[in-house]
């Protein structure tokens, strides 16, 4: 069955809705800025100090009163909206579903196993932190709806550029040879925070199988698997998962921002009030955070929210989000598919055993999920789990999610062993304080910090120490990598037996420096799948 573009049974209920949210929204907003106009982020001070400019206690002054008389002038109304708005979460399904109509059905297609057998995958993953306003600055991150467009401009820039490898052959060559971004054609852009040069987005073409990505400084290989640190997105990435994206006005900008390249957006993703209803449960202030946008058409999703979170965390309907998506067929004419999970576990530092919990849940209903959609006439060709684990596989305090069964099942390409990363890894998750400093706040400064072990050290978050127990970290010899917390894992053992998979490359992106506290990860698999045995 398709899906529904709209999470209500009907236009009557959808109406009904709109009315409701539109009494809450002055209040809320009203209540938002009253927040927000007292608390600044570091840019903001930097500015006002650079400026000279003594009026920001006037303005927090009469700011604070003003907007706190709106705040309680529009409760009343707020209230009466909250009664037709809460009863209807009963009958909402989880999210909405934007369908671009593309100009051909092959745009919508991957070509590659029904002319060659083998293709290519890109997947990214990205915490956002597009909070309301006035909660975002708490991550010293503001001005949520001006950083939504920027980011899904640039979004849309690195993922729809040339794709170009130069291959060298001599003596002296290190294999690989890519060239600068300089070759490419820059425009000047909108951008919240730090300001630099990207390039113009060129128009996309039908069929993806054939181009590869231009590379920032070019792929360096250990271990066998390339990887880079990049100042742009993966060109022609098939699906991306951004966690965060809580606030709806936000979730509508990036739609609007990144439709015409991905065509199938699932977005404000969750529950709202009480869930179950008429239940005793946490009420959902916000949804899960969850926004997943495929150039691939969405044949089946669910959603499942965590049943355990508590303290701050309880306001949101965190959990997971399972897609399948068609890829097109193979050469046999057989339906080929894939499986996109996505989720974000609990925050709070310390709190193993709910996240462990949590990684419980996820394998199940990712069981679940694929067992009840899988056909026998179809191809999986993979199986990926992404998001925002809110651990890593450094730190003491994390052993226990470090050693959890999930990852017996989902090979991470970034993992040498529990509480042990592979040398070349770069921690995701940076210091709040220090975002807008000259070293990290444009793309190009972040890739070069990232690239130098002395100066990651200032930027990425430390790994944390167990109770009780001082840090000695890194160990001896041993690189210094921080907390990476933002993790594509993908599994082998559900795809078709025909298929082959390899690792093509694996990308930490500092494209969105100055717009969040975390940096992306890429992944590129390529699959080959075995035409000898297309009809068993």
């Amino acid at each position: 069955m398709a899906l529904q573009a709209s999470p209500f049974p009907n236009g009557f209920v959808a109406g009904v809705h709109a009315v409701g949210w539109a009494f809450i929204l002055p209040c809320f907003w009203f209540l938002d800025r009253l927040i927000a106009v007292c608390k600044s982020t570091t840019l903001e001070r930097t500015q006002r100090l650079e400026q000279e400019c003594y009026l920001h206690p006037l303005k927090v002054f009469f700011g604070s009163i003003v907007f706190f008389i709106l705040f309680l002038a529009t409760a009343p109304l707020a209230f009466l909206g909250f009664l037709l708005w809460a009863p209807l979460q009963a009958c909402r399904r989880p999210f909405y579903y934007h369908r671009e109509t593309p100009s051909s059905p092959e745009k919508e297609i991957h070509r590659g196993f029904e002319l060659v057998g083998k293709a290519s995958f890109s997947f990214a993953t990205a915490n956002l932190c597009l909070l309301p306003d006035s909660l975002a600055r708490f991550n010293n991150l503001g001005h949520t709806q001006l950083r939504a467009s920027a980011i899904g401009q640039r979004i849309v820039q690195g993922v729809c550029r040339p794709h170009i490898r130069i291959f060298v052959d001599s003596p002296s060559s290190c294999g690989t040879l890519s060239p600068s971004n300089s070759i490419l054609p820059t425009v000047n852009t909108a951008t919240y925070g730090a300001t630099d040069r990207q390039p113009q987005p060129p128009g996309r073409s039908g069929h993806r199988s054939a181009p590869r990505a231009l590379l920032s400084q070019g792929l360096r290989q250990q271990d066998d698997l390339p990887w880079e640190v990049s100042s742009l997105f993966p060109a022609d990435i098939d699906i991306l998962c951004l966690e965060e994206v809580f606030d709806k006005r936000a979730a509508r900008k990036l739609t609007d921002v990144l439709k015409p390249v991905f065509g199938h957006i699932l977005y404000d993703i969750g529950v709202y009030a009480c869930q179950p209803p008429c239940r005793c449960s946490s009420f959902k202030f916000f949804n899960s955070g969850l926004f997943l946008a495929s150039r691939f058409p969405v044949l089946e999703a669910q959603y499942h929210c965590f049943p355990n979170s508590r303290g701050e965390d309880a306001l949101a309907a965190k959990g997971l989000l399972s897609a399948k998506v068609l890829i097109g067929q193979n050469q046999k004419g057989k339906r080929v598919v894939g499986y996109f999970n996505c989720t974000h576990l609990h925050a709070p530092e310390g709190e193993g055993e709910i996240r462990c919990e949590q990684l419980n849940m996820v394998t199940k209903w990712i069981g679940d999920f694929e067992a009840a959609n899988s056909l026998p006439d179809e191809d999986v060709v993979f199986d990926v789990l992404c998001g925002d684990f809110n651990f890593d596989n450094c730190s003491p305090d994390d052993t226990l999610e470090q050693n959890h069964c999930l990852f017996e099942e989902y090979r991470d390409p970034c993992r040498a062993g529990p509480g042990k990363e592979k040398p070349w890894v770069i921690g995701t998750l940076l210091e709040q304080p220090t975002l807008y400093e000259d070293d990290i706040n444009t793309p190009e400064n972040l890739q070069r910090t990232l690239e130098s072990d002395e100066l990651r050290q200032q930027y990425i978050c430390p790994p944390v120490p167990a109770m009780g127990t001082p840090l000695v970290y890194p160990e001896a010899g041993q690189p210094w990598i921080g907390r990476r917390i933002d993790y594509i894992l993908y599994r082998e053992n559900s795809i078709s037996k025909r298929c082959r998979t390899e690792i093509e490359e694996v990308t930490f992106i500092t494209q969105l420096a100055g717009l969040t506290d975390h940096i992306p990860v890429g992944l590129r698999l390529n699959v080959t799948m075995d035409s000898d045995s297309a009809d068993e």
